[in-house]
Protein backbone atom coordinates (compact mmCIF):
# COMPACT_ATOMS: atom_id res chain seq x y z
CA UNK A 1 0.00 0.00 0.00
CA UNK A 2 1.41 3.38 -1.03
CA UNK A 3 1.87 6.00 1.68
CA UNK A 4 -0.61 8.86 1.79
CA UNK A 5 0.64 11.97 0.01
CA UNK A 6 1.55 14.99 2.09
CA UNK A 7 -1.35 17.45 2.03
CA UNK A 8 -1.01 21.16 1.41
CA UNK A 9 -3.77 23.72 1.94
CA UNK A 10 -4.39 26.82 -0.17
CA UNK A 11 -6.90 29.43 0.96
CA UNK A 12 -7.82 31.18 -2.27
CA UNK A 13 -9.18 34.75 -2.07
CA UNK A 14 -9.87 37.58 -4.50
CA UNK A 15 -7.05 39.82 -3.35
CA UNK A 16 -7.08 43.48 -2.39
CA UNK A 17 -5.05 46.63 -2.81
CA UNK A 18 -5.32 46.91 0.98
CA UNK A 19 -2.38 44.96 2.46
CA UNK A 20 -4.18 44.33 5.78
CA UNK A 21 -7.00 42.58 3.92
CA UNK A 22 -4.55 40.19 2.28
CA UNK A 23 -2.79 39.62 5.57
CA UNK A 24 -6.13 38.66 7.14
CA UNK A 25 -6.49 35.93 4.51
CA UNK A 26 -3.00 34.67 5.34
CA UNK A 27 -3.92 34.47 9.03
CA UNK A 28 -7.08 32.51 8.21
CA UNK A 29 -5.05 30.14 6.04
CA UNK A 30 -2.54 29.56 8.81
CA UNK A 31 -5.20 28.95 11.47
CA UNK A 32 -7.27 26.71 9.21
CA UNK A 33 -4.21 24.61 8.39
CA UNK A 34 -3.39 24.30 12.10
CA UNK A 35 -6.93 23.14 12.90
CA UNK A 36 -6.76 20.53 10.15
CA UNK A 37 -3.33 19.32 11.17
CA UNK A 38 -1.86 20.44 7.84
CA UNK A 39 1.71 21.62 8.19
CA UNK A 40 2.18 23.25 4.78
CA UNK A 41 -0.18 25.96 3.61
CA UNK A 42 -0.40 29.07 1.47
CA UNK A 43 -2.78 31.93 0.83
CA UNK A 44 -3.32 32.65 -2.86
CA UNK A 45 -5.00 35.50 -4.67
CA UNK A 46 -6.89 35.82 -7.94
CA UNK A 47 -5.72 39.39 -8.51
CA UNK A 48 -4.35 42.52 -6.84
CA UNK A 49 -2.06 40.54 -4.51
CA UNK A 50 0.57 37.83 -4.53
CA UNK A 51 1.06 34.93 -4.64
CA UNK A 52 -1.14 33.57 -7.39
CA UNK A 53 -2.80 30.18 -7.12
CA UNK A 54 -0.26 28.69 -9.50
CA UNK A 55 2.70 30.00 -7.47
CA UNK A 56 1.16 28.79 -4.23
CA UNK A 57 0.70 25.32 -5.68
CA UNK A 58 4.30 25.40 -6.90
CA UNK A 59 5.57 26.37 -3.43
CA UNK A 60 3.57 23.60 -1.78
CA UNK A 61 4.81 20.94 -4.20
CA UNK A 62 8.38 22.14 -3.64
CA UNK A 63 7.75 21.53 0.06
CA UNK A 64 6.55 17.99 -0.59
CA UNK A 65 2.80 18.25 -1.13
CA UNK A 66 1.37 15.47 -3.27
CA UNK A 67 -2.22 16.47 -2.62
CA UNK A 68 -3.48 20.04 -2.47
CA UNK A 69 -6.79 21.23 -1.10
CA UNK A 70 -7.96 24.63 -2.33
CA UNK A 71 -10.50 26.30 -0.08
CA UNK A 72 -12.07 29.40 -1.63
CA UNK A 73 -12.41 32.37 0.68
CA UNK A 74 -15.44 33.62 -1.25
CA UNK A 75 -18.98 33.86 0.08
CA UNK A 76 -20.93 32.79 -2.98
CA UNK A 77 -20.56 30.87 -6.21
CA UNK A 78 -19.97 33.94 -8.35
CA UNK A 79 -18.13 34.22 -11.63
CA UNK A 80 -14.70 33.85 -10.03
CA UNK A 81 -15.61 30.40 -8.71
CA UNK A 82 -17.69 29.40 -11.72
CA UNK A 83 -15.19 30.43 -14.37
CA UNK A 84 -11.84 31.65 -13.04
CA UNK A 85 -10.99 29.01 -10.42
CA UNK A 86 -11.80 26.01 -12.68
CA UNK A 87 -9.69 27.55 -15.45
CA UNK A 88 -6.75 28.14 -13.10
CA UNK A 89 -7.02 24.55 -11.85
CA UNK A 90 -7.18 23.27 -15.45
CA UNK A 91 -3.95 25.12 -16.23
CA UNK A 92 -2.30 23.64 -13.13
CA UNK A 93 -3.46 20.14 -14.13
CA UNK A 94 -1.90 20.55 -17.59
CA UNK A 95 1.45 21.42 -16.01
CA UNK A 96 1.20 18.87 -13.18
CA UNK A 97 -1.02 16.01 -14.35
CA UNK A 98 -0.10 13.69 -11.47
CA UNK A 99 -0.79 16.23 -8.73
CA UNK A 100 -4.02 15.63 -6.81
CA UNK A 101 -5.78 19.01 -6.47
CA UNK A 102 -9.32 19.35 -5.16
CA UNK A 103 -11.36 22.36 -4.16
CA UNK A 104 -14.11 23.07 -1.68
CA UNK A 105 -17.36 24.96 -2.31
CA UNK A 106 -17.71 28.63 -1.33
CA UNK A 107 -18.54 29.62 2.23
CA UNK A 108 -22.23 30.22 1.44
CA UNK A 109 -24.38 27.31 2.51
CA UNK A 110 -22.15 26.27 5.40
CA UNK A 111 -24.22 26.08 8.60
CA UNK A 112 -21.63 28.03 10.60
CA UNK A 113 -22.08 31.07 8.37
CA UNK A 114 -25.52 31.81 9.86
CA UNK A 115 -24.00 31.65 13.34
CA UNK A 116 -21.25 34.04 12.33
CA UNK A 117 -23.72 36.58 10.92
CA UNK A 118 -25.90 36.24 14.05
CA UNK A 119 -22.86 36.71 16.31
CA UNK A 120 -21.92 39.90 14.48
CA UNK A 121 -25.47 41.23 14.89
CA UNK A 122 -25.53 40.30 18.61
CA UNK A 123 -22.32 42.26 19.14
CA UNK A 124 -24.27 45.42 18.30
CA UNK A 125 -27.42 44.59 20.23
CA UNK A 126 -26.12 45.47 23.68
Amino acid sequence: MAPKPRIGLVVFAHGSRVPKANEAVRRVAERAAERCGISIWEAAFLELAEPTLESSVERLTERGAGKIIVTPYFLTMGIHLQRDLPELLRQIAVKRPTLDVSYAPPLDGHPALVDIVADRARELMD
